[in-house]
């Protein structure tokens, strides 16, 4: 009996992680995203109004290589990146070098669960 509840309190918690570390970026409007970055980063009012059309250019370039079946992880890594480069000077001169080296983090996680979406396969 303590094993099965064990192995269900496991299954749950596990559950609840991997909601909790997903892909927050997947379906989000440049809003929704502005919006977790500003909780991330800590940011102001005037740095969400300057980041938000930085979001909005790039947002739908990075879902298209995010869904797109017919690329390989490397492929979408070296692509997202590529999108990622147009953008930084804009968001590095925005941001302190604290909130640029949080920001980078995160758009590194991002291209990192992108690589990991396309290796686990559609299964």
């Amino acid at each position: 009996m303590k094993n099965r509840m064990l192995v269900f309190v496991v299954g749950v918690l596990s559950f609840c992680v991997t909601l909790l570390f997903s892909d927050k970026s997947l379906a989000q409007t440049p809003a929704e995203k502005l919006q977790i970055l500003s909780q991330e980063l800590n940011l102001s009012p005037q740095q969400k109004r300057e980041l938000l059309p930085i979001l909005e250019q790039e947002g739908p370039k990075l879902q298209e290589i995010k869904n797109n079946p017919s690329l390989t992880g490397g492929q979408k890594a070296m692509q997202l990146r590529a999108i990622h480069q147009q953008s930084d000077p804009q968001v590095k001169a925005i941001l302190s070098l604290q909130q640029y080296q949080e920001w980078e983090a995160i758009r590194q996680r991002e291209i990192q669960q992108a690589v990991e979406k396309k290796e686990a396969g559609p299964y």
